[in-house]
């Protein structure tokens, strides 16, 4: 299932953002090689890891096997601050978030598995825009992300033209959603019901 965490649960999922900031780690500087990500720590945080940021981790069995973070675009964020240049326009706003950070375990990424943690994480980040008044998120993606966007009923709005990054054709975009978006992705994963689930707060102590 997918949980949302933010800075009102983050205390209560302290074990697994550890498991987070090493996948991220694992992820991003180990096999995509964003050396200036490096930390002697082996724990990937950024500037943009904020008490505003809402981390989205699918977790099966305890542990952490997938990851996206949203970050707010009314305070400063990836594009904003980091590749403005690859955009026309940055929409902002409380109704558009940035998506950035997507990695799955490799533990997940046997044939058809990788796809179905991407799906819930998907899933997990429409449910929760949906029922915070969110409806798009902005992103940089591999124009190979482009079709599978488009297929799970995103709106895609490219912000620039494509560009190279990491030796990959990339584009900025906004991608919005609503219901049908929601309910094609339970028909691309097999299961309509919600991903996302509420660990709930510790019983106090007398």
């Amino acid at each position: 299932m997918i949980h949302a965490v933010d800075a009102a649960n983050i205390h209560q999922y302290r074990c697994e953002m550890e498991a987070v900031w090493r996948l991220r780690h694992q992820v991003f500087v180990e096999e995509m090689g964003w050396r200036y990500l490096d930390r002697p720590d082996g724990r990937e945080i950024d500037q943009f890891d904020t008490p505003a940021a809402v981390h989205l981790l699918a977790i099966d069995d305890g542990q952490v096997i997938g990851y996206s973070r949203l970050v707010p675009t009314i305070g400063p964020h990836l594009l904003s601050e980091v590749f403005p240049h690859v955009c026309e326009e940055i929409p902002r706003g409380p109704h558009v978030w940035e998506w950035t950070r997507q990695a799955v375990a490799p533990s997940h990424r046997a044939r058809g598995t990788s796809r179905l943690v991407t799906m819930r994480l998907l899933a997990g980040i429409v449910e929760w825009g949906m029922a915070n008044g969110v409806s798009s998120v902005t992103t940089l993606m591999p124009m190979s992300y482009l079709g599978p966007f488009l297929d799970a009923h995103f709106r895609v709005v490219p912000l620039g033209l494509p560009t190279e990054i990491d030796g990959k054709r990339t584009l900025a975009g906004q991608a919005h959603f609503d219901a049908r978006t929601i309910r094609r992705l339970g028909e691309m994963r097999g299961d309509p019901t919600p991903v996302l689930v509420h660990r709930p707060a510790p019983a106090l102590v007398a």
